[in-house]
């Protein structure tokens, strides 16, 4: 088929710090067979860019980024933005990448930040029709703008006559790095998260963390990183560095236990202290158990199963079930309730984190005083934050249930 070719717009919003208006662009065919590496060859020419010992980088709208194997390696580990699996620019197939209407940014030299926004048109060209011929590279075949235009054109549809369009009230999102939105990003599921660790499927862990925003849920992530380095260690490698970056800036509750851990594990080391499979699920909720009603409980050290207060009792739980701490005392390790001290913390937490200055407030308000708890979940009930606040909450519990564990000199194995 002769249309099978892509029409990238690429507008130059601006660099060093700086915005450009008009913004100047050009329009590119774009082959089946023409990389990234290609394209922003193709680009840097448009814009008459003589000195190209600067690094390139491609961002799609779902936060991946397409660079060189060398910088990609380094963003794979950095400390923040969701989980990304870099593709290598010199490999990635535009046309195989990106559909029509897509929108994407490149940009040219990471420390000028020569910013561009690049939109494949719905319609594919054929090349013979406006080029004249099939170029081996992308090949621009319309511009405007003063780096330079051919024809003198200042904007996209500059008649040499008109007035100059106004600028923008407020520059464009990708000037104030708030593109992609966060919403274009796609959430954490949780549960099929949990699914992939519960059953050892390092595919459907990397398949279940990459490109999603994780930093909410970095205890219960790194739960599954020794699993999944076992099975598919080189591909785990960069997750379990970008894991590390954000736990180490986090530093939350935990966070410095796991990610020791969890370089101890890249680096084929042992880890440090007593190793217990405990599930800090369950360990969490003994230690944080409904104010009133948990007492406690205790931990098998052989085992790492986790018992609440109940099974040492034999009429509750029966003749010849109940376990006897006293036969075995130093097989069990004594849980104390920790009682609404962190939960209260947590709420805390959760509000002040909150963008939003008007919600912010309300959940300030809704944790004064007695009753907190249930005015608190009721308005993360009404503001559609349920998933969000379980999300949050279920990491906390977690991070202080591994470092309770590391207190004592146990690591979670």
């Amino acid at each position: 088929m002769a249309r099978t070719w892509l029409s990238v717009t690429v507008e130059l919003l601006g660099g060093r710090g700086e915005e450009l208006w008009p913004w100047p662009g050009r329009i590119f065919a774009v082959g089946p067979a023409h990389t990234f590496m290609d394209l922003a060859d193709a680009i840097n020419d448009a814009f008459a860019r003589w000195d190209r010992s600067h690094l390139s980088m491609f961002t799609l709208a779902d936060g991946r980024v397409i660079t060189d194997e060398e910088t990609g390696a380094e963003m794979a580990g950095s400390a923040h933005g969701p989980i990304i699996a870099p593709l290598d620019i010199a490999a990635a197939k535009v046309a195989r990448t990106v559909e029509p209407g897509a929108e994407f940014q490149f940009t040219f030299d990471l420390g000028d930040a020569w910013m561009h926004r690049c939109v494949v048109g719905e319609v594919k060209v054929d090349p013979l029709e406006v080029l004249g011929l099939r170029p081996d590279n992308p090949l621009p075949y319309w511009g405007w703008g003063s780096i330079p235009d051919q024809y003198g054109r200042r904007w996209a549809t500059d008649d040499g006559e008109s007035r100059v369009p106004g600028k923008p009230s407020r520059p464009h999102p990708m000037l104030l790095h708030a593109w992609p939105e966060q919403g274009q990003v796609p959430g954490l599921d949780l549960s099929g998260l949990r699914a992939a660790i519960a059953a050892a499927d390092a595919a459907r862990f990397l398949e279940a963390v990459t490109g999603r925003h994780v930093d909410d849920a970095l205890q219960q992530v790194g739960a599954g990183i020794p699993m999944a380095l076992q099975q598919k260690r080189q591909e785990t490698g960069p997750v379990a560095l970008s894991v590390i970056n954000r736990l180490t800036w986090r530093d939350g509750p935990g966070d410095r236990v796991l990610a020791e851990d969890l370089l101890a594990g890249l680096r084929r080391e042992p880890l440090t202290g007593r190793v217990v499979p405990v599930d800090l699920d369950m360990l969490s909720t003994v230690l944080e158990g409904e104010p009133g009603l948990s007492t406690g409980g205790y931990l098998d050290l052989r085992t790492g199963q986790v018992y609440d207060e109940s099974a040492t009792d034999p009429m509750v739980v029966g003749e010849g079930t109940a376990i006897d701490v006293a036969e075995e005392p130093e097989r069990w390790l004594r849980l104390n309730c920790t009682g609404s001290r962190n939960g209260w913390q947590d709420m805390a937490a959760f509000a002040e984190r909150q963008h939003d200055e008007g919600l912010r407030e309300r959940l300030e308000r809704a944790i004064e005083g007695k009753g907190a708890f249930f005015r608190f979940r009721d308005l993360v009930h009404g503001e559609n934050l349920t998933d969000q606040w379980y999300v949050f909450s279920a990491d906390r519990q977690m991070g202080r249930a591994r470092e309770f564990l590391a207190d004592h000199g146990i690591r979670v194995g």
